[in-house]
């Protein structure tokens, strides 16, 4: 299992120090995700700053972008990298999309994100081996690319493409395009083996691929003190009141408490959110041990079933060095 880690939500002159000494420690990668920064910036510093770290993003917003401009900035990333970079998509929900982003909302959330997929692939395609460019969907078409525009072929031209999602429709499509799938930190054992592994192996058969060719990223809850306790309770209860994540509780027939949780979120009741997040709740969506046996918790919940793990606490460098070593040398083991 490698061991991954998260860059916080940072400004981009904390980003050097922290990238160099998550690979000191001994992080397989660092994910950056796109919430109050733009995530794709901070990956061409940890280009520049790392020398054997994998990278890439964990989330970026596909639907905010086109696919033009996701395969250029990838591939001048890979590049720069040496075929370090791992483009991660995620969709977004609808109101962030429309209301945030100003674009529109497709009436097919997987078939535009297959879509799209395939043609940043045709763009890599094209600028690899100088064929031309004629990619024609629904959602995109991609006729033009003259020499001016054509950065060219690079070394390491396969860049793999992880993608986000809660739900069966985008666990099917990772499965049938993608080389790998970012597991949303609400998530259960249960639901990755009776949910989440299945859809992406019934969409590996649609395309006649193998399991083992879809990676599987998770980033795991932990819980190790009173005050983490406290902090993933309201995690718990913010991603569960937003209602497409409902279906990971109502496996656990908490379906109930989700929609509760809703109705406190619509009026800003965020202190009531956390007290629904009860300790069987909390127990089966994070792991919760002391830190000596947060290891073997780890194992006990993942072995077999994931490839690459980011526990939810992003690393800082200085705190806890230690822990963070020990656990990386236990989990590669």
């Amino acid at each position: 299992m490698k061991v991954d880690t998260v860059l916080p939500p940072t400004q981009l002159t904390d980003v050097n120090e922290r990238v160099r000494a998550a690979e000191e420690i001994g992080f397989d990668a660092v994910w950056v995700s796109e919430t109050q920064h733009d995530p794709f910036l901070p990956c061409a510093l940890i280009a520049e700053q790392t020398k054997k770290l994998t990278f890439g993003t964990a989330v970026a917003i596909g639907f905010a972008r086109s696919p033009a401009t996701l395969a250029y900035i990838s591939w001048d990333l890979a590049q720069a990298s040496g075929g370090r970079f791992i483009l991660g998509l995620g969709t977004q929900v609808k109101g962030h999309i429309e209301r945030r982003f100003g674009m529109e909302w497709p009436d097919s959330v997987v078939g535009k994100f297959r879509e799209q997929i395939l043609a940043i692939r045709a763009f890599w395609h094209t600028w690899q081996t100088a064929e031309r460019l004629n990619f024609r969907g629904k959602y995109f078409k991609h006729t033009l690319m003259t020499p001016f525009f054509n950065p060219g072929p690079i070394e390491h031209p396969d860049i793999p493409i992880y993608i986000a999602g809660v739900n069966t429709g985008l666990a099917r499509l990772a499965g049938e395009a993608a080389d790998g799938f970012h597991v949303h930190p609400l998530h259960s054992k249960r639901y990755l083996e009776e949910v989440l592994i299945p859809s992406i192996k019934e969409g590996a058969k649609r395309k006649n691929r193998l399991i083992e060719e879809i990676k599987i990223s998770t980033t795991a809850f932990t819980v190790t003190s009173p005050e983490e306790k406290n902090f993933v309770r309201m995690q718990i209860a913010f991603y569960a009141s937003t209602p497409s994540y409902r279906n990971v509780f109502s496996l656990h027939n908490w379906g109930e408490i989700a929609e509760q949780l809703s109705v406190h979120a619509a009026k800003k009741q965020w202190g009531e959110m956390g007290e629904l997040i009860n300790d069987e709740i909390l127990e089966t969506f994070a792991i919760v041990a002391m830190p000596e046996d947060i290891t073997d918790r780890i194992n006990k919940r993942y072995h077999g079933l994931i490839d690459r793990l980011t526990i939810y606490t992003p690393f800082n460098p200085g705190e806890k060095d230690k822990h963070w070593k020990s656990l990386i040398t236990k989990l590669h083991s």
